[in-house]
């Protein structure tokens, strides 16, 4: 039979498969695998196709032999070359695994969780027996250290058939091999209901250890092995624990490509990219069951299509993903359009800030018994939501030392670990959509947001779009919202008594969305996967001419700067997901018209001077404005003039008194010389008194 398997598979090689080996020859040994398309044994022998998933093992060995010995080579033997089947027909979720399916070839697809360090494992361990010196090799595969069981056993020479404990490892003769134990989940956007993702350990050997990192997709191909557990107490259970034996590897590169899109679902697409309202139709489809808020559902909307990420020629990047940012008074409805958007997105995480660490969120060094001990690296949420979305609730109750961790990953979109002796930078290419409730309960517009919601500037920065929700009393509003939360209750209690086809079938319509969210969802991905948007002539010089008009009024020298060149990267990544929204490979006079009254609606809400009126980028980047900041400046000159008149403090009457004389109203004088002390400028040595330190 072995001789007869080999020749069919020395057969195969040569007919599928000679240029590869010729090649595979040539590079031995710093290439050592031979990659074969499933598809090619199915057409050579459907026998021998299905033979190789009932009966891996044994067929690879074969493989393995004929590879070895294969006459195509042009540089003599291979001795550690692998044949490595790639492409499987059918790819098995990790929860469908179960028994009937050990010792079978196996696809599984996932998401590496963590990575343990590439390790020497014994391929072939010698043992000398101590009583004749005799020595023995045992070839080791599994999860077990092997010993031979009498001597001159796995030897060329006879032995002296003792048995027991009379072997010596020999570990400087033992022939070792790489490897490397992954750990990989289920797909988060493939969860439904709460689900616990389930996990599958991976061995791993030779040259596909060390290959991936926490946060890839991969596809791996192996064997389902099983192993017997143990009790504390070291009794062998009945109960087995399973790992898969990894044979091959295969990146899954293309973006959202778990999202199976049929004939049929494109056919709806293409349906909906002709309807001319399709941009508003999608923007209503976004959580109809909460009133209003349409400028955050739009917003929300185009994060979910994302602009187009930019490889520059000098090596730098530009990210496409657009980051919000929602802050509002209590129950509001802020948690829920999160919740609605982390499951509409093709690829989408939702967490709470508060139950969150920066090593939850970015990633982090662990030490458990996945890595026998050693530390490992552990993929947090925005690693795991790579090329996706994360939406992240009560963003402003993480600790300050956590939200430090997301600068590198909001702008450059990547997460560094450095801890335990690990460096590694991981890719968390997705985009942030964050809540946060004010600190003292109602948003005030007179205080900048850096103050209230307890993040610093520069993280806030970073947001494209910042929405402010306030709960104001309105009789008109407040009379539609009751109505409509009303409605949705009834229709919800009619749908509980399985009465929704009777009575009360109109209340039902008002929270269908107009696109199906399973079709949203296919919608979103065909758009990400095919559509890349370039700037029509027109929107460029919209843009610009946008950009130039808000930085002229800071042209003079009591002017703000009104934005930054950050505000027109934002510009132009919106304008690419309004593009992509109507599935259009231009971003047209309508995109960039309809972008700059959004951004605009975000700017007036969070980026303007309450005092002056005017645009002030420092009021949301530095937590302060030009005109407070002028005040302070007068403050502090007034302070060291009295000081050196009076030698030693300055009396806070007259601080205000002058600064009232310079025209600034006594009352925020009053604020700035409190601010001026808090942050440590100033300091009363006793009560009525300024000094400098």
């Amino acid at each position: 039979m072995d001789d007869t398997g080999v020749e069919r598979w020395m057969e195969f090689l040569r007919r599928y498969y000679s240029d590869e080996v010729r090649e595979l020859s040539v590079y031995y040994p710093d290439k050592k695998s031979l990659y074969v398309d499933f598809q090619d044994i199915e057409r050579f022998d459907p026998g021998l196709a299905s033979e190789l998933i009932e009966n891996p093992t044994e067929l690879l060995r074969l493989a393995n032999e004929a590879l070895k010995k294969s006459d195509l080579s042009t540089g003599g033997e291979m001795p550690d070359a692998h044949f490595r089947v790639v492409k499987l027909p059918r790819k098995l979720p990790i929860r469908d695994i179960r028994g009937h399916h050990i010792n079978k070839l196996i696809a599984v697809d996932g998401l590496v969780r963590k990575v343990a360090d590439v390790r020497p494992k014994v391929r072939v361990a010698h043992f000398e027996c101590v009583k004749c010196h005799t020595i023995n090799k045992v070839v080791q595969q599994g999860l077990t250290f092997r010993e031979p069981r009498t001597c001159g056993e796995g030897s060329d020479e006879e032995g002296c058939k003792s048995s027991g404990k009379i072997f010596r490892f020999l570990k400087d003769a033992s022939a070792y091999i790489d490897a490397q134990k992954i750990r990989i989940q289920e797909y988060p956007e493939n969860l439904r209901g709460g689900e616990q993702p389930q996990t599958l350990d991976i061995e791993v050997e030779d040259d596909i250890a060390g290959n991936t990192m926490p946060g890839d997709r991969i596809v791996m191909n192996g064997i389902l092995r099983s192993y017997q557990r143990r009790s504390k107490t070291g009794v062998r259970t009945p109960i087995f624990d399973i790992y898969l034996d990894g044979l091959s590897i295969e990146m899954e590169e293309q973006e959202f490509e778990e999202l199976k899109i049929t004939k049929e679902d494109e056919e709806k697409i293409k349906e909906l990219k002709d309807d001319p309202k399709v941009y508003e139709k999608i923007v209503r489809s976004i959580a109809p069951s909460i009133f209003g808020y349409e400028n955050i559902k739009e917003a929300m909307a185009l994060q979910l299509f994302s602009g187009v990420a930019k490889d520059l020629p000098d090596g730098g990047r530009i990210r496409g993903d657009i980051h919000t940012l929602v802050v509002g008074d209590p129950g509001i409805a802020k948690s829920q359009l999160l919740r609605y958007a982390s499951k509409i997105a093709p690829r989408g995480i939702y967490t709470s800030g508060k139950s969150t660490t920066s090593a939850g969120l970015t990633a982090t060094a662990v030490r458990d018994e996945f890595g026998d001990g050693k530390w490992t690296l552990e993929a947090g949420a925005l690693v795991l939501a790579d090329k996706g979305l994360a939406a992240v609730d009560e963003i402003d109750k993480m600790e300050k030392k956590d939200q430090s961790a997301l600068h590198e990953a909001m702008e450059q979109q990547t997460v560094s670990v450095a801890k335990a002796g690990i460096l590694a930078t991981l890719k968390s290419r997705c985009a942030l959509l964050g809540a946060a409730n004010p600190k003292y309960g109602r948003f005030d517009r007179y205080e900048p947001i850096s103050v209230q919601i307890e993040m610093s500037p520069t993280l806030l920065s970073r947001f494209d779009l910042i929405f402010t929700l306030t709960d104001d009393p309105d009789e008109v509003l407040d009379t539609q919202i009751a109505e409509h939360i009303l409605e949705s209750h009834y229709a919800g209690e009619l749908r509980a008594k399985n009465e929704g086809d009777g009575e009360g079938g109109d209340f039902f319509k008002a929270n269908v969305p107009e696109i199906p969210p399973d079709l949203l969802r296919k919608y979103i991905a065909y758009s990400r996967r095919n559509i890349f948007p370039v700037m029509s002539e027109e929107a460029r010089d919209e843009f610009k001419r946008f950009y130039v008009d808000l930085r002229s009024q800071g042209i003079g020298s009591d002017a703000p700067v009104p934005v930054t060149a950050r505000q027109l990267e934002a510009l132009v990544r919106l304008g690419e997901a309004s593009a992509r929204m109507r599935l259009d490979d231009t971003v047209m006079l309508d995109d960039a018209r309809r972008i700059i009254k959004i951004v605009k609606d975000s700017l007036s809400q969070v980026g303007v001077d309450p005092e002056t009126g005017r645009l002030d980028a420092d009021w949301i980047a530095v937590g302060t404005t030009k005109t407070r900041r002028d005040r302070a400046k007068i403050i502090r000159d007034i302070v060291r003039g009295l000081i050196k008149e009076h030698g030693g403090h300055a009396p806070i009457d007259e601080v205000l008194d002058l600064a009232e004389s310079d025209g600034i109203e006594r009352q925020k004088a009053e604020e700035i010389v409190e601010g001026l002390l808090r942050d440590g400028t100033f300091f009363s040595p006793k009560h009525g008194m300024i000094g400098l330190p």
